[in-house]
């Protein structure tokens, strides 16, 4: 069975930091793309990062870019989401996500398997 869980969310003031983590069980994660998407109330998923499965490639949404910083730790199978400089924007559920094949890193369709998200939210 596989299990995407993240852990991390939480209450922070605009300009904290968060880390979310992504622990995997039940896929190859080696072999996987790794993807963190947010969705705000009323809004629809949106793409934040992604990496491949050798670290080899990283991608960002325009709105995190410089702000957050996607990473992956094969030996314990698990990925993070390192989130500086919060902005009450940022309120959001996180989700993770596997892919095994990546046409397009930021399609949540290309992706096989989630997470049931963590909540995030950011206090002005």
């Amino acid at each position: 069975q596989v299990q995407l869980v993240e852990s991390g969310g939480g209450l922070v003031q605009a300009g904290d930091s968060l880390r979310l983590s992504c622990t995997v069980s039940g896929l190859p994660f080696s072999r996987y793309a790794m993807g963190w998407f947010y969705q705000a109330p009323g809004k629809v998923r949106e793409f934040a990062a992604a990496i491949t499965w050798n670290s080899g490639f990283t991608d960002y949404a325009d709105s995190v870019k410089g702000r957050f910083t996607i990473s992956r730790d094969t030996a314990k199978d698990t990925m993070y989401l390192q989130m500086n400089s919060l902005e009450p924007e940022d309120t959001a559920v996180y989700y993770c996500a596997a892919a095994k094949t990546v046409p397009a890193l930021r399609d949540p369709d290309d992706y096989n398997y989630w997470g049931q998200g963590t909540q995030v939210t950011v206090s002005s």
